[in-house]
């Protein structure tokens, strides 16, 4: 019997493994094997070297998932040999060389950018490094807009961090080049302009579904169609 292969689930800036909950219960449901790593939002390079660690220790293949940034994540990590596939859900998807913001300014902005807050940490030699999150009122209309109240007030003061220099920090390689690729579209994202998310997945060549009315939270608010697209790739891959 062949077995399937194990899926990496990467969530995003602002968000945290919690948020890939539902669709871990789907992929289980169906003896799928998945993971849900933290991903350390301290830097593309850095955070794309810890996943790739985390899919070179996974026996067999792998096929990674990436939400928001975190599609940057796997775009890089994804070179680890034993990566078959990549999903990209309401993701980024930059090439060789290209920055998140650089690709971010093909098309309009999102109202992301100007709903950001800046706060200081201790970088990696002691020095003040910039981080963001999105201010906790304008969080539920950019982030989760077709989630209720009760559970957006929760998912912003529980937002993961993410360092400043991700947006400016470039690619250093595009596995989706070499790898085969699927893409969701969240047709109402208000965090990532759609017209970005379509034209990575575009370019890279993969296959695409778009959801009408999805938030950039699409993981937490329709898990299943996330997970159908996920399957659809392991059926392809296994």
């Amino acid at each position: 019997m062949t077995r399937n292969p194990t899926v990496v689930l990467v969530h995003g800036a602002f968000a945290n493994s919690a948020s890939w909950s539902g669709v871990v219960a789907e992929l289980q449901g169906d003896g799928i094997p998945v993971l849900a790593p933290p991903n350390p939002l301290r830097g593309l390079a850095s955070d794309a070297a810890y996943i790739a660690s985390v899919a070179a220790r996974t026996e067999g293949p792998v096929i990674l998932v990436g939400h928001s940034y975190g599609g940057a994540v796997i775009t890089v990590a994804g070179t680890a040999a034993n990566v078959v596939g990549l999903v990209y859900v309401a993701a980024y998807a930059p090439d060789e060389g290209e920055s998140l913001g650089e690709l971010q300014e093909r098309y309009p902005l999102s109202s992301l950018v100007s709903n950001l807050v800046q706060q200081t940490y201790p970088g990696p030699a002691g020095e003040d490094a910039v981080e963001v999150t999105i201010t906790a009122e304008a969080f539920p209309e950019i982030f989760a807009a077709d989630l209720p109240a009760d559970v957006t007030t929760v998912l912003a003061v529980s937002q993961g961090p993410l360092a400043a220099s991700s947006f400016t920090e470039p690619a250093s390689a595009a596995a989706w080049r070499t790898k085969p690729s699927w893409a969701l579209v969240a047709g109402a994202d208000r965090a990532i302009n759609p017209e970005v998310e379509r034209f990575g997945a575009e370019r890279a060549g993969a296959t695409v579904v778009e959801v009408a009315g999805a938030s950039h939270a699409v993981a937490v608010s329709q898990p299943k169609a996330v997970a159908d697209l996920i399957r659809a790739a392991v059926r392809a891959t296994g």
